[in-house]
């Protein structure tokens, strides 16, 4: 069908291939150069590189990178970082708008880093001061109201309820404005950050976190068998927004449903269980835990196993994308697991599959078959286009998807349409994670390479010219 509502490139084919150079807005291709999503389709996955600070082989040869920050220049500076640096954020709003990326550190002694994007200048801001104190940091996510949250991937499974002291939400206050630390670590590293357990969202493994137009939260629990989950908060946008009222102080977080919640991996319409109240405490039923802190939350994960909060299951979800068409929203989650992408249409309350191995490559015409493994993190570009990126083994088949939806209808089945493979990791050991494009800047893109082998785990700048 013609596509009703956003101006899109048109992409070309030619024997399955995306022809590089071939997608342009009508009128203004050669003011706006390349784009994104102008590449061939690459053919397979790249082999191992003997330069980690270039690891990254593109479908469109004049997509350039370099690296811009690295784990090993931090340590030889004195500065505490553990590594495993996973997604990324910029300042999204405020004054300075974009001067600094975020990212994170997904280990057993967890940390925010700070990069300012003109000078190159990378800081830990929060760091953990003991390991086990503070886990897997994974989500990296600009609040609409001016801050930084992230999350801990990490939770457990138990009928009782899980005492872990993980699993919580963590909101950086003063993000740009937290100083530098530097070792040794000591009980004051983190006096001037202002990090807070927002303890009114309830205890899952978190990763992906999105924000709608109208307020609401959308988060996950990673496991097989995990549920997705949204926070609406007390207090309304306008009040949270002007500084008035706290997003945090209380909301109300629900499970998604669809039909009675028994069935794995259902599609079709659904609805949001209520298992807080307004104020974020438990209802009659749920399960409420005490950690080893002595503190008091909510269990997402086993709560919504009970019959009555019975969430739906999906096989290890993982990031969230909202994508916006004509004022419409639309959130995507991947499912590590199953090799899934779902795409929530957020006005119409329905989830349906959007990729899976199924769908057309469009290097070959063919199914994708085994060649899309463990879909991980997902990124939308200044056109709106998905990217689904792998946790797989860099050096040997670590990929990222490009999504052609030439109708933005939600399936990749009409014809033209498909998955390519648009990017892929050469760095042995690695896995590419948190790629981001630049809101400030249609041309420019970061993504990260996560545990190498070489310990140096890197920060690499994508630009087109």
């Amino acid at each position: 069908m013609k596509n009703p509502s956003r101006s899109r490139a048109k992409l070309v084919t030619m024997g399955g291939l995306l022809l590089a150079g071939a997608v342009a807005l009508t009128g203004v291709a050669g003011a706006n150069g390349v784009r994104f999503s102008d590449f061939t389709p690459l053919a397979s996955s790249a082999g191992p590189t003997t330069d980690e600070a270039r690891p990254i082989t593109f479908g469109n040869a004049a997509v350039q990178q370099r690296s811009v920050a690295d784990r090993l220049a931090q340590l030889a500076a004195g500065v505490p970082n553990s590594g495993n640096w996973d997604m990324t954020t910029v300042n999204e709003t405020g004054p300075h708008k974009g001067r600094f990326s975020f990212t994170v550190f997904e280990t057993g002694q967890a940390g925010v880093q700070r990069h300012e994007v003109a000078t190159g200048k990378t800081e830990t801001i929060w760091h953990s001061l003991a390991s086990g104190d503070h886990i897997a940091f994974d989500a990296s996510y600009w609040t609409p109201w001016g801050t930084f949250i992230t999350a801990e991937e990490s939770w457990c499974s138990d009928p009782a309820g899980c005492t872990s002291n993980y699993g919580r939400l963590f909101e950086l206050k003063n993000p740009t404005s937290a100083p530098a630390i530097s070792g040794p670590l000591t009980a004051t590293s983190n006096d001037g950050a202002v990090m807070v357990h927002q303890n009114v969202i309830p205890r899952t493994s978190h990763e992906g976190i999105q924000f709608d137009k109208a307020g609401n939260m959308y988060f996950i629990d990673e496991l097989n068998g995990g549920s997705l989950y949204k926070y609406t908060p007390a207090a309304s946008w306008g009040e949270i927004t002007s500084g008035r009222s706290e997003y945090f102080a209380a909301g109300q977080t629900s499970v998604l449903r669809v039909g009675d919640g028994n069935t794995p991996n259902a599609t079709g319409d659904y609805t949001w269980v209520p298992i807080t109240d307004a104020s974020g405490a438990g209802l009659p039923g749920t399960i409420t835990i005490t950690d080893g802190n002595g503190v008091t939350s909510v269990d997402a994960r086993n709560t919504t196993e009970l019959p009555a909060f019975k969430g739906t299951d999906y096989q290890r979800p993982e990031d969230m994308q909202i994508q916006t068409v004509n004022g419409d929203q639309y959130l995507y989650v991947t499912t590590t697991t199953t090799h899934e992408t779902y795409r929530l249409n957020l006005g119409a309350d329905a989830i349906s599959v959007f990729a899976d191995r199924t769908t057309t490559d469009l290097a070959t015409g063919a199914p994708v078959g085994a060649g899309l493994a463990n879909p991980d993190n997902l990124a939308v570009d200044h056109d709106g286009n998905i990217y689904i990126v792998e946790d797989r083994n860099g050096g040997t088949d670590d990929d990222i998807w490009f999504a052609k939806d030439l109708n933005d209808d939600g399936d990749l089945t009409d014809a033209g349409e498909g998955i390519g493979r648009w990017a892929s990791n050469g760095t042995p050991g690695s896995e590419f994670t948190g790629l981001y494009f630049d809101p400030t800047n249609k041309r420019r893109a970061w993504v990260n390479i996560q545990h190498p082998a070489s310990g140096n785990d890197r920060t690499i700048e994508i630009t087109i010219p």
